[in-house]
Protein backbone atom coordinates (compact mmCIF):
# COMPACT_ATOMS: atom_id res chain seq x y z
CA UNK A 1 0.00 0.00 0.00
CA UNK A 2 1.17 3.55 -0.60
CA UNK A 3 2.32 5.63 1.71
CA UNK A 4 1.11 8.96 -0.62
CA UNK A 5 -1.79 8.16 -3.04
CA UNK A 6 -3.20 10.97 -4.93
CA UNK A 7 -6.31 10.67 -7.71
CA UNK A 8 -7.52 13.15 -9.99
CA UNK A 9 -6.49 15.94 -7.68
CA UNK A 10 -7.53 19.55 -8.62
CA UNK A 11 -7.10 22.34 -6.99
CA UNK A 12 -8.77 25.99 -8.33
CA UNK A 13 -8.39 29.42 -6.66
CA UNK A 14 -10.75 32.13 -7.25
CA UNK A 15 -10.53 35.95 -6.57
CA UNK A 16 -13.39 37.82 -7.67
CA UNK A 17 -14.12 37.34 -11.08
CA UNK A 18 -11.17 35.33 -12.04
CA UNK A 19 -10.15 31.33 -11.50
CA UNK A 20 -6.82 29.55 -11.30
CA UNK A 21 -6.51 26.10 -11.90
CA UNK A 22 -3.07 25.07 -9.96
CA UNK A 23 -3.75 21.50 -10.02
CA UNK A 24 -5.56 19.85 -13.11
CA UNK A 25 -6.23 16.60 -12.48
CA UNK A 26 -2.91 15.14 -10.53
CA UNK A 27 -1.94 11.26 -10.15
CA UNK A 28 0.68 10.65 -7.83
CA UNK A 29 1.62 7.55 -5.76
CA UNK A 30 4.85 7.44 -2.94
CA UNK A 31 5.82 4.83 -1.28
CA UNK A 32 7.33 4.50 2.13
CA UNK A 33 11.26 5.65 2.54
CA UNK A 34 11.07 6.94 -1.20
CA UNK A 35 13.26 10.08 -1.01
CA UNK A 36 11.07 12.47 -4.34
CA UNK A 37 12.32 15.78 -5.79
CA UNK A 38 9.17 17.76 -6.98
CA UNK A 39 9.83 20.32 -9.84
CA UNK A 40 8.48 23.01 -11.66
CA UNK A 41 8.59 26.52 -13.11
CA UNK A 42 7.31 29.21 -11.29
CA UNK A 43 3.58 28.37 -11.34
CA UNK A 44 3.79 24.69 -12.52
CA UNK A 45 1.64 23.73 -8.67
CA UNK A 46 4.52 21.95 -6.98
CA UNK A 47 4.04 24.21 -3.91
CA UNK A 48 0.42 23.60 -3.76
CA UNK A 49 1.00 20.38 -4.47
CA UNK A 50 3.37 20.06 -1.46
CA UNK A 51 0.21 21.90 0.67
CA UNK A 52 -2.05 19.44 -0.26
CA UNK A 53 0.15 16.52 1.09
CA UNK A 54 1.14 17.98 4.31
CA UNK A 55 -2.42 18.71 4.77
CA UNK A 56 -1.79 22.35 4.92
CA UNK A 57 -4.64 22.68 1.92
CA UNK A 58 -7.37 20.61 1.04
CA UNK A 59 -7.83 19.69 -2.96
CA UNK A 60 -11.00 21.39 -4.97
CA UNK A 61 -11.53 17.92 -5.98
CA UNK A 62 -10.55 14.03 -6.14
CA UNK A 63 -8.86 12.34 -3.56
CA UNK A 64 -6.00 12.28 -0.85
CA UNK A 65 -4.85 8.61 1.16
CA UNK A 66 -2.20 9.14 3.53
CA UNK A 67 -1.32 5.89 4.99
CA UNK A 68 -4.61 4.50 3.66
CA UNK A 69 -6.54 7.13 5.43
CA UNK A 70 -8.97 9.40 3.53
CA UNK A 71 -7.57 12.78 4.39
CA UNK A 72 -10.94 14.39 3.19
CA UNK A 73 -12.80 12.27 6.21
CA UNK A 74 -10.73 13.31 9.05
CA UNK A 75 -11.66 15.85 11.42
CA UNK A 76 -10.01 19.32 11.73
CA UNK A 77 -8.23 17.78 15.01
CA UNK A 78 -7.23 14.50 13.28
CA UNK A 79 -5.67 16.78 10.15
CA UNK A 80 -3.50 18.78 13.45
CA UNK A 81 -2.65 15.77 14.86
CA UNK A 82 -1.41 13.81 11.45
CA UNK A 83 0.35 17.38 10.81
CA UNK A 84 2.07 17.26 14.22
CA UNK A 85 2.51 13.49 14.43
CA UNK A 86 2.82 12.00 10.66
CA UNK A 87 4.71 15.27 9.07
CA UNK A 88 7.80 16.99 9.64
CA UNK A 89 8.09 20.21 7.62
CA UNK A 90 11.31 22.58 6.29
CA UNK A 91 10.59 25.51 4.64
CA UNK A 92 12.56 27.97 2.64
CA UNK A 93 12.54 30.42 5.27
CA UNK A 94 13.24 28.51 7.99
CA UNK A 95 10.63 29.54 10.50
CA UNK A 96 12.30 29.94 13.68
CA UNK A 97 12.41 32.14 16.26
CA UNK A 98 15.71 34.41 16.43
CA UNK A 99 15.34 34.91 20.61
CA UNK A 100 15.23 31.04 21.24
CA UNK A 101 17.94 28.98 21.21
CA UNK A 102 18.34 25.64 18.95
CA UNK A 103 17.20 23.05 21.58
CA UNK A 104 13.98 25.60 22.24
CA UNK A 105 13.38 25.74 18.82
CA UNK A 106 13.21 22.00 18.48
CA UNK A 107 10.97 21.58 21.19
CA UNK A 108 8.60 23.72 19.89
CA UNK A 109 6.36 20.60 18.17
CA UNK A 110 5.78 19.16 21.43
CA UNK A 111 3.74 22.46 22.61
CA UNK A 112 1.53 20.88 20.45
CA UNK A 113 2.11 17.38 21.09
CA UNK A 114 -0.82 15.07 22.24
CA UNK A 115 0.95 12.20 23.80
CA UNK A 116 1.84 12.45 27.29
CA UNK A 117 5.79 12.63 27.74
CA UNK A 118 8.01 14.12 30.31
CA UNK A 119 10.17 17.67 30.32
CA UNK A 120 13.55 14.88 30.13
CA UNK A 121 12.10 12.46 27.62
CA UNK A 122 10.93 15.86 25.48
CA UNK A 123 14.68 17.39 26.20
CA UNK A 124 16.32 13.64 25.47
CA UNK A 125 14.48 13.20 21.86
CA UNK A 126 15.69 17.28 21.19
CA UNK A 127 19.18 16.57 21.80
CA UNK A 128 18.68 13.91 19.51
CA UNK A 129 17.41 15.46 16.55
CA UNK A 130 20.26 18.15 17.31
CA UNK A 131 22.70 15.27 16.82
CA UNK A 132 21.66 14.15 13.79
CA UNK A 133 22.14 17.27 12.39
CA UNK A 134 25.56 17.49 13.52
CA UNK A 135 24.70 21.01 15.55
CA UNK A 136 25.24 19.20 19.48
CA UNK A 137 27.81 22.32 19.89
CA UNK A 138 25.21 24.99 18.93
CA UNK A 139 22.22 23.55 20.85
CA UNK A 140 22.50 26.19 23.68
CA UNK A 141 22.93 28.98 20.65
CA UNK A 142 19.97 31.67 20.15
CA UNK A 143 18.99 31.17 16.00
CA UNK A 144 20.22 35.16 15.68
CA UNK A 145 23.61 33.61 16.73
CA UNK A 146 23.86 31.02 13.59
CA UNK A 147 25.38 30.52 10.63
CA UNK A 148 22.37 30.03 7.54
CA UNK A 149 23.35 26.88 6.96
CA UNK A 150 22.99 25.92 10.86
CA UNK A 151 19.71 27.60 11.21
CA UNK A 152 18.24 25.23 8.51
CA UNK A 153 20.02 22.32 10.32
CA UNK A 154 18.26 23.67 13.20
CA UNK A 155 14.96 23.53 11.14
CA UNK A 156 15.32 19.70 10.02
CA UNK A 157 15.94 18.73 13.52
CA UNK A 158 12.86 20.33 14.63
CA UNK A 159 11.29 18.24 11.97
CA UNK A 160 12.51 15.51 12.92
CA UNK A 161 11.85 15.63 16.96
CA UNK A 162 8.55 13.64 16.84
CA UNK A 163 9.91 10.96 14.51
CA UNK A 164 7.25 11.67 11.55
CA UNK A 165 6.76 9.31 8.74
CA UNK A 166 7.28 12.00 6.22
CA UNK A 167 9.72 14.98 5.75
CA UNK A 168 8.26 17.39 3.36
CA UNK A 169 10.85 20.07 2.57
CA UNK A 170 9.76 23.25 0.11
CA UNK A 171 12.96 24.77 -1.62
CA UNK A 172 14.92 23.99 2.05
CA UNK A 173 18.37 25.42 0.15
CA UNK A 174 16.79 28.37 -1.74
CA UNK A 175 18.46 30.55 0.49
CA UNK A 176 21.98 28.88 1.00
CA UNK A 177 24.94 28.83 -0.70
CA UNK A 178 25.84 26.02 -3.03
CA UNK A 179 28.48 24.64 -0.23
CA UNK A 180 26.06 24.97 2.69
CA UNK A 181 22.71 23.51 0.18
CA UNK A 182 24.87 20.24 -0.53
CA UNK A 183 25.96 20.13 3.19
CA UNK A 184 21.92 20.63 3.88
CA UNK A 185 21.18 17.96 1.20
CA UNK A 186 23.52 15.53 2.85
CA UNK A 187 21.52 15.76 5.80
CA UNK A 188 18.90 14.13 4.00
CA UNK A 189 20.49 11.74 2.31
CA UNK A 190 21.25 10.20 5.70
CA UNK A 191 17.91 10.36 6.60
CA UNK A 192 16.42 8.85 3.93
CA UNK A 193 18.90 6.10 4.25
CA UNK A 194 17.64 5.28 8.05
CA UNK A 195 14.54 4.88 6.56
CA UNK A 196 12.96 8.50 6.71
CA UNK A 197 10.53 9.48 3.68
CA UNK A 198 11.70 12.62 2.15
CA UNK A 199 9.62 15.17 -0.52
CA UNK A 200 11.42 17.77 -2.00
CA UNK A 201 10.41 20.77 -3.64
CA UNK A 202 12.74 22.57 -5.81
CA UNK A 203 13.79 24.28 -9.07
CA UNK A 204 17.44 22.99 -8.73
CA UNK A 205 18.55 20.06 -10.80
CA UNK A 206 21.80 19.85 -8.85
CA UNK A 207 19.44 19.60 -5.76
CA UNK A 208 17.15 17.42 -7.32
CA UNK A 209 19.88 14.60 -8.17
CA UNK A 210 19.82 13.49 -4.48
CA UNK A 211 16.52 12.18 -4.88
CA UNK A 212 15.88 8.52 -5.88
CA UNK A 213 13.13 9.77 -7.92
CA UNK A 214 12.35 13.27 -9.68
CA UNK A 215 8.53 13.83 -10.82
CA UNK A 216 8.38 17.09 -12.99
CA UNK A 217 5.34 19.25 -12.86
CA UNK A 218 4.23 21.80 -15.74
CA UNK A 219 0.62 23.20 -15.58
CA UNK A 220 -0.39 21.30 -12.49
CA UNK A 221 0.13 17.86 -14.11
CA UNK A 222 2.89 15.28 -13.86
CA UNK A 223 5.02 15.56 -17.42
CA UNK A 224 7.58 13.01 -16.15
CA UNK A 225 8.31 11.04 -13.40
CA UNK A 226 11.71 8.74 -13.46
CA UNK A 227 13.97 6.95 -11.38
CA UNK A 228 17.52 8.47 -10.82
CA UNK A 229 20.18 6.57 -11.36
CA UNK A 230 23.27 7.18 -9.06
CA UNK A 231 26.25 6.74 -9.90
CA UNK A 232 28.47 4.09 -9.01
CA UNK A 233 30.92 6.33 -6.85
CA UNK A 234 28.45 8.41 -5.63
Amino acid sequence: MSLIKLIDIKKTYSSGDNTFEALTGLNLEINSGEFVAIMGASGSGKSTLMHIVGCLDTPTSGSYFLAGNDVAKMSDEELAKTRNLEIGFVFQAFNLLPRLTVLDNVLLPFNYYSRKITEAQKNEKAMKAIEEVGLLDRYHNKSNQLSGGQIQRTAIARSLVLEPKIILADEPTGNLDSKTGYEVMDIFTKLNNQGNTIILVTHEEDIAAYAKRKVKLKDGVIISDEKIIKKSWE
